[in-house]
């Protein structure tokens, strides 16, 4: 893997940002979700969590805590998809308005993931060279 020097370069960051952007154009434009406070406000804090903690956890520069705070990122991914299904159910919003966000949390999620995963290989190859 490349060295990345900052979180803006990493992709999973960008795709993060991107979603968030889509959350709060949603949430102002959509008429019930301006009505529902609490729900949009539900939604916009779990979507920038992500990017947040995505960030957060790169500047500590240490891979245990980077794992940690992408820990949390992939837990609000989950969070956003689960929103977005819900007021698919409660009738919020159509498939068409929310398809491409589910589409992004569930990937961004599973991109978390492969970073978990590389940075627990990463650490453990550290060790094991030791």
């Amino acid at each position: 893997m490349a060295t990345v020097n900052s979180f803006e370069e990493l992709e999973i960051w960008k795709k993060a940002h991107e979603l968030v952007a889509m959350i709060f154009i949603l949430c102002n434009t959509n008429e019930k979700f301006v009505k529902d406070f609490s729900f949009k406000d539900q939604i916009r804090r779990a979507a920038l969590s992500i990017s947040n903690n995505i960030a957060e956890g790169f500047e500590y520069s240490n891979n245990n805590d980077f794992y940690r705070f992408l820990r949390i990122a992939k837990g609000s991914c989950g969070e956003v998809r689960n929103c977005l299904l819900f007021c698919l159910k409660i009738q919020y919003a159509t498939l068409d308005e929310v398809k491409t966000q589910i589409e992004l949390s569930r990937n961004l999620g599973k991109q978390i993931g492969s970073m978990m995963k590389y940075l627990k290989e990463h650490k453990l190859q550290k060790q094991v060279a030791k």
